[in-house]
């Protein structure tokens, strides 16, 4: 079973790293096609950095539409009071694609949790939208959630969009490093380890998941890593 059929919920992107740089144009167009022209944005995870960083990420957003042709709608949630604003939500609607991109992934899965504005994004989803999320971003929609920055002090719940999956991204960059600090978090019965290299993204869900960009997903078990590059299907 996949999503994205009529009266399901659309197709979620997993994404190792390139939200809304020409890299993924392919990929950002591919979740918008046959959908609202609405590119729906929170650099939320990247708040703790500072208003330049959010900045910086709102600015690569508008360039990542106008190359698309779609709308951008900034969605600047900084905080769980700005999480809970109605206001905030309402600018949710009509969504096509919803992106969560890079940053903190502790912070952005606390910050939107049980929330006004995850509600919306939640619906929208359920709804026929498309949901991405990169680095950062793609971490939080899982069931649980790592510090990566402070390894030792135990995960958060997640968003629960892929709760049988947990996203180590950068993979190809930076997994060994990751798993390193993430040896310390045993996951919970019936969740599975996934890499997926930079530039990279698995698209789908949530059993059957497509391989689209640059290089590789990674299937991580106790027994080793199983490769699955640009191209492949993955049952997870």
């Amino acid at each position: 079973m996949s999503w994205g059929g009529p009266g399901e919920p659309g197709p979620v992107a997993l994404v190792g790293s390139g939200e809304y740089l020409p890299v993924m144009h392919d990929v950002e167009a591919s979740l918008l096609l046959g959908r609202a022209p609405r590119y729906v944005q929170l650099a939320t995870a990247a708040a703790p950095e500072g208003q330049s960083s959010l900045a910086r990420w709102h600015e690569l957003g508008r360039r990542a539409a106008e190359r698309l042709g779609v709308e951008q709608v900034v969605v600047p949630v900084v905080d769980r009071v700005s999480a809970d604003d109605p206001g905030l939500a309402s600018l949710v609607k009509g969504a096509g694609l919803v992106y969560l991109s890079g940053g903190n992934p502790r912070f952005l899965a606390e910050t939107l949790r049980a929330t006004a504005v995850w509600a919306a994004i939640e619906a929208a989803w359920r709804g026929g939208a498309a949901l991405a999320g990169c680095s950062a971003g793609a971490m939080a929609l899982g069931g649980s959630v790592p510090d990566v920055r402070h390894p030792f002090s135990g995960p958060v719940a997640g968003l629960g969009v892929v709760p049988g999956l947990a996203v180590v991204p950068h993979f190809d960059r930076f997994g060994a490093h990751l798993l390193g600090r993430l040896a310390a978090h045993a996951l919970p019965e019936g969740v599975r380890r996934v890499g997926v290299d930079e530039d990279t993204a698995l698209v789908g869900g949530p059993g059957s998941w497509r391989v689209v960009g640059r290089a590789s997903a990674w299937v991580l078990g106790d027994d080793g890593r199983q490769e699955h590059p640009a191209g492949s299907v993955v049952v997870l």
